[in-house]
């Protein structure tokens, strides 16, 4: 009897862990990603809804550090280094709070973006940038509190936040001429040590011409300055493929100091046992 009524007290318990109920959120999340020019911009926030209420100077009171939103930090992610209001930003991740005035808003970008809320101890050392920004007001309400990437240019766009009659906006410039000016470079000098490496790579584990290989691993050992252990490797491989196996093992050896300067315990033993091998008569 005690087994039976342990049996259903279990399959009780499954029963409810599996039928929870699901309710929408009275704050959903919402993620924007946006780009602008040739960088990426995301956005991952919540957005709690006015319901009738007073927001700026009620339920969002002036001068107190806001979250940005609900629930866990309000995030913005710049794949490249960009200029907000005129103030440089590194790249990365970063917490979005803001400190709402009636007359001028600090937008702040926060190193730390895994709390929720705001942090239980604000860390001054943690504000990577702060600008201002003045509020202007709509002709028309919005209920719910949106952050959006609007009048974008190639350089430039704004980054928004509304919510009742109340618009706030910075200007996010991009690096896009640099970034254009870079591949426009890379591009016209030729490919790169990594291209040289990935074709020679693929004559060798393809069995094509050898030759070829041999010439394109030389050629990315050439162009990276860091004389990569992996390139030594591939290097010696295909020249032992050639039957030079004398030379397989000179190089063979460059490779495995290098693997083991750098600690790479697997790359240690592969030149090893090709070394052994290749010594064999």
């Amino acid at each position: 009897m005690y087994k039976i009524i342990v049996a259903i007290a279990l399959m009780i318990a499954s029963y409810t862990i599996e039928a929870q109920v699901k309710l929408p959120q009275a704050s959903p999340k919402s993620t924007l990603i946006q780009t602008v020019g040739l960088t990426d911009i995301d956005i991952e926030y919540h957005r709690p809804s006015a319901k009738g209420r007073v927001v700026f100077g009620e339920l969002v009171p002036f001068d107190k550090v806001w979250r940005t939103g609900a629930n866990e930090n309000t995030t913005i992610t710049f794949t490249d280094d960009v200029i907000i209001n005129g103030s440089p930003l590194k790249q990365g991740k970063y917490a979005i709070y803001t400190i709402p005035k009636p007359d001028n808003w600090e937008v702040i970008f926060y190193s730390d973006s895994n709390n929720w809320g705001n942090p239980e101890v604000w860390d001054e050392s943690k504000i990577v940038l702060k600008v201002n920004a003045k509020p202007e007001t709509l002709d028309k309400n919005v209920e719910t509190f949106t952050i959006g990437i609007n009048n974008t240019d190639s350089n430039f766009a704004n980054l928004e936040f509304s919510w009742e009659k109340t618009i706030v906006a910075v200007k996010i410039e991009v690096p896009t001429q640099k970034l254009t000016m870079s591949s426009i470079d890379k591009t016209l000098s030729g490919p790169s040590a990594a291209d040289y490496y990935s074709s020679a790579q693929y004559f060798f584990q393809s069995n094509g011409d050898l030759n070829k290989a041999l010439s394109y691993v030389n050629k990315a050992y050439e162009l990276n300055d860091k004389k990569p252990y992996w390139y030594t490797r591939l290097k010696s491989q295909i020249q032992a493929k050639l039957g030079d196996k004398k030379g397989a093992i000179e190089t063979a050896k460059l490779s495995l100091a290098a693997a083991q300067a750098a600690k790479n315990e697997d790359y240690v033993k592969m030149n090893q046992d090709s070394i052994a091998d290749w010594s064999k008569k």
